[in-house]
């Protein structure tokens, strides 16, 4: 029985990146064999365990053969005759098919460690195409350590494509579009992403409402960069600059999808399109299973970003209408989020992500004014019900009416 670390911990590393987990294959051992040792058995699908004081994950060496459609449809062979190489065969990417031996000497069959030099995210067999999520898992990569010079394989590229036009990812399911979805946007650049899976026909399969932006124009005079795909990616840029908050980061990855349906005979203007896109969002979060924090955030932002755009020429009482609509009484690190999100909307564009935006703090300082309404004052004077939400917003009317813009 041998024991090997393998997977990202190798890779990581070998590039320097922080890790934090580590997992580790067995090879020449039996289920009862890791028992006997005192391994706890996780795996349902095929035999995984847990070690008995780290409580690290230890996976019998296996190989898998396709059975069916889809990521689930495999058999698992798992037994003490299946080698490293055969189990390392297995894996999606060569820079993931590294192993370390007790003594430090890596196992690289498949040359990753040229590949982690070289910067190239490469498939190791034809098998990658088995399996659909590992269209996916490598566009995370991609946006992963794109920062650091790694880019995509021609023939990989191509074999994802083909896997595309076969069907398979048809069937990615929801949960797992999104799990994969929500680590690509902690990344450092998670606009790598969503260029991959277009690069090779995925997300117009999996995300059809973002995909259809690009070529969609916008007025020159506001939007140098015109194509609404290209504004969607340099805003996801600068929100990826502002925060860290992936809540913030899919907001600013939505917040225009109202523009994919605007009629072609009204381009390049999007009427109305802050509406249609907050629906939208909805129906895409409801259909990805998306978390009701994202989706709170992202349909405020995709409705009301206009509004932070003109925040110094609204009127004093629209203000505090949407200060309601954004629940920032009730929720005010949402309502800093929203800010957040629409900042990177105002500087996604060409010459305007170095400007001084004053909408921002204008909206903060309008929310603190008229927090200063005493309610309980009020309440005490004798209003109540609906006499007291009037003289609630006719006080935050006025408060806000006096600050300077």
């Amino acid at each position: 029985m041998k024991i090997y670390l393998v997977g990202g911990a190798v890779r990581d590393e070998l590039l320097g990146h922080p890790f934090s987990e580590q997992d580790w294959v067995v090879v020449g051992a039996t289920i009862e064999d890791m028992l006997a040792l005192g391994y706890q058995q996780v795996g349902k699908d095929f035999p995984v365990f847990l070690h008995p004081d780290t409580k690290e994950e230890h996976a019998l060496a296996r190989t898998e053969r396709k059975t069916a459609p889809g990521y689930k449809g495999f058999a698992v062979h798992a037994s003490p005759d299946v080698t490293l190489e055969e189990d390392l065969l297995r894996r999606d990417l060569t820079i993931n098919a590294i192993a370390k031996n007790s003594d430090g000497t890596l196992v690289d069959p498949y040359h990753g460690v040229d590949d982690i030099n070289a910067r190239v995210l490469r498939h190791v067999s034809p098998a990658f195409a088995e399996d659909p999520v590992r269209i996916l898992r490598l566009a995370r990569f991609a946006a992963r350590y794109a920062h650091l010079g790694f880019t995509i394989a021609d023939e990989t590229m191509r074999l994802m494509g083909d896997m595309v036009a076969a069907g398979e990812a048809d069937a990615l399911v929801p949960e797992r579009v999104w799990q994969e979805l929500e680590k690509a946007l902690g990344e450092k650049t998670p606009m790598q992403f969503i260029e991959v899976l277009r690069d090779c026909g995925a997300l117009q399969k999996i995300m059809p409402e973002l995909d259809c932006l690009w070529g969609v124009p916008q007025p020159p005079e506001h939007h140098p960069e015109i194509d609404t795909g290209v504004h969607t990616m340099m805003v996801l840029e600068q929100a990826c600059l502002l925060s860290e908050d992936k809540q913030i980061r899919f907001a600013a990855l939505v917040h225009d999808l109202g523009k994919g349906t605007t009629p072609r005979d009204e381009w390049p203007k999007h009427i109305a399109h802050e509406a249609r896109g907050a629906k939208i969002v909805l129906d895409l979060c409801q259909r990805l299973r998306i978390p009701n924090e994202y989706r709170d955030l992202a349909e405020r932002v995709a409705r009301f970003h206009l509004h932070y755009h003109r925040a110094l020429e609204l009127k004093p009482a629209t203000l505090v209408k949407t200060l309601v609509e954004l629940d920032a009484y009730r929720r005010p690190e949402r309502f800093e989020k929203f800010l957040l999100a629409a900042e990177a909307d105002a500087r996604g564009r060409p010459g305007y992500e170095t400007r001084e935006f004053k909408q921002g703090d204008y909206f903060r300082r309008a929310f603190q004014e008229s927090l200063q309404v005493d309610v309980a004052q009020l309440r005490a004077q004798g209003f109540e019900n609906m006499a007291l939400a009037n003289k609630i917003r006719e006080l935050r009317i006025q408060r806000v009416a006096n600050i300077s813009r």
